[in-house]
């Protein structure tokens, strides 16, 4: 299964807090990326092959432009809690997987519900 990378504007202990659905996920704070550009983040993620994690919508609007890889999971209107972004993962956690595993599939939008 392909690791996370958490985009700057959720919160580092998701890596920790998910550990047990996605190991070898990253947060971009531990890489010393989190002042970096966006497209920074991006070029980390596709070298990666990980899949990059976010509630920015500047993410979806490179995805769309630019296509996969990495694929992109778009937590949108997310107010970066880390208990709220984990909980929306969790309860998607059988979609992502899917998600993750299809070739065709770039990106996932998770709305609140």
């Amino acid at each position: 299964m392909a690791a996370l990378l958490f985009d700057g504007n959720l919160s580092r202990k998701l890596v920790r807090g998910l550990a047990d659905l996605f190991p070898s996920s990253e947060h971009v704070c531990f890489l010393g990326l989190s002042q970096g550009d966006d497209y920074l983040v991006w070029d980390y993620a596709r070298s990666g092959g990980l899949c990059l994690v976010s509630a920015d919508a500047d993410f979806f609007e490179i995805a769309t432009s630019q296509g996969a890889p990495p694929k992109l999971i778009w937590l949108r209107d997310c107010n970066y809690q880390g208990a709220e972004a984990e909980d929306r993962i969790r309860g998607q956690a059988a979609r992502i997987s899917a998600f993750l595993e299809d070739p065709e599939s770039a990106v996932l939008i998770l709305r609140k519900t």
